[in-house]
C-alpha cells in the first residue's frame, strides 16, 4: 500500500522526466509499472540496478569506498561515513546528478565531501575528562527518524564500530544503543519493534536500552545481558546517563523524531569537555 502511494509521486513528472528507483525493494515493480504507466524514464540503481549497479563496499576509517558500474562504465565514489547503507543512497544521488545534466566525475568528487548531517547518522567523539583527553566515547546521532528497514542499518554500523578498552571505569569499551519508539508502522507495529531482536541476536552489542511504550516489546525480547533501561519517555533516561556510559563506549541514538532522542544526544554531549580531539 506505501509503494501504491509512493508511485503516485510519477504523476507529478513533466513529460521527459526521470523516475529514479531503487530496484532492490521487494515493491520495486509496483514503481516500474508506475513509471511505465505515465510514460516516464525509468533509471534503475542498486545492486541489482539496471543503469547503476553497485557491486562493492568498503568501510574504511570514517568512509564507505563504493565501487559500482553507471551504465555498464565503472564508478568509484567516497561516502564520508562508516556506513554501508548510504552508499545506496549516494549511489542514486549520483544517477539524479546526471540526469539533471551534471558531470558524473565533478558529482562523485563532491559527494566524497559529504557527511551526514545532525540525527542522521553524524558521529562525534565526546571528551569525558577536560584533563585527560584520551577519556573519551563516541556517539552517533540518528535521533531524526526511524523504521525497521533504518533501524536495522544503524544498529550494524553499531556493530562494526570499535569501542576502546582499559580507558574507562568498565575495562572493556562498550557498544550501546538507545532505541525509541518507530512511529507511524500501522496494525503491525507491535510485532515489527519486537523483531529487531533478531537483528541484534548476532551482534556484538552489550546493552539495549528501549524507550515508549512501542519499544518495550523488544525490551521484552531482548536476551537478558543485552536488556538495559526501558522508560516510557526520553525525558526519563536523562538522569541514568551518567552511570549507564562510560569512557571507551561506542552509543547510538534512534528513533522517531517525536520520541524526542534528540535530548538524549544533547545530555551526552554535555557529559563532555571541548578539547583537541573533539570531532564531528
Amino acid at each position: 500500500g506505501i509503494a501504491v502511494e509512493k508511485a503516485s509521486i510519477l504523476d507529478g513528472l513533466e513529460y521527459g522526466g526521470s523516475a529514479i528507483l531503487n530496484n532492490d525493494v521487494e515493491t520495486a515493480a509496483v514503481l516500474q509499472a508506475k513509471a511505465h504507466d505515465v510514460k516516464r524514464k525509468d533509471i534503475g540503481f542498486g545492486w541489482h540496478g539496471f543503469d547503476y549497479k553497485l557491486l562493492d563496499v568498503q568501510v574504511q576509517s570514517g568512509a564507505c569506498v563504493v565501487r559500482a558500474e553507471a551504465h555498464e562504465a565503472p564508478l568509484v565514489f567516497k561516502i564520508g561515513a562508516p556506513a554501508p547503507h548510504f552508499a545506496m543512497n549516494g549511489l542514486g544521488a549520483l544517477a539524479a546528478c546526471v540526469e539533471l545534466g551534471a558531470d558524473l566525475a565533478l558529482s562523485a568528487a563532491a559527494l566524497g565531501r559529504w557527511a551526514p548531517g545532525g540525527g542522521r547518522g553524524a558521529r562525534e567523539t565526546i571528551i569525558l575528562d577536560p584533563v585527560d583527553t584520551h577519556l573519551t566515547l563516541e556517539l552517533i546521532d540518528d535521533s531524526y527518524n526511524a523504521n525497521p528497514t533504518s533501524m536495522k542499518a544503524a544498529l550494524a554500523v553499531l556493530a562494526a564500530t570499535d569501542p576502546q578498552h582499559d580507558i574507562g571505569r568498565v575495562s572493556k569499551g562498550r557498544r550501546i544503543a538507545f532505541l525509541g519508539d518507530m512511529k507511524e508502522l500501522g496494525p503491525a507495529e507491535a510485532e515489527m519493534h519486537k523483531s529487531l531482536n533478531r537483528a541484534v541476536e548476532d551482534v556484538q552489542l552489550a546493552q539495549i536500552h528501549c524507550i515508549g511504550p512501542l519499544m518495550r516489546h523488544l525490551w521484552e525480547a531482548l536476551p537478558e545481558p543485552q536488556r538495559g533501561l526501558h522508560v516510557d519517555t526520553a525525558a526519563e533516561m536523562l538522569p541514568h546517563l551518567p552511570r549507564l556510559l562510560d569512557a571507551g563506549d561506542v552509543v547510538l541514538a534512534k528513533g522517531s523524531l517525536g520520541m524526542k532522542l534528540g535530548t538524549i544526544v544533547d545530555a551526552i554531549r554535555k557529559m563532555g569537555h571541548p578539547g583537541d580531539e573533539a570531532d564531528s
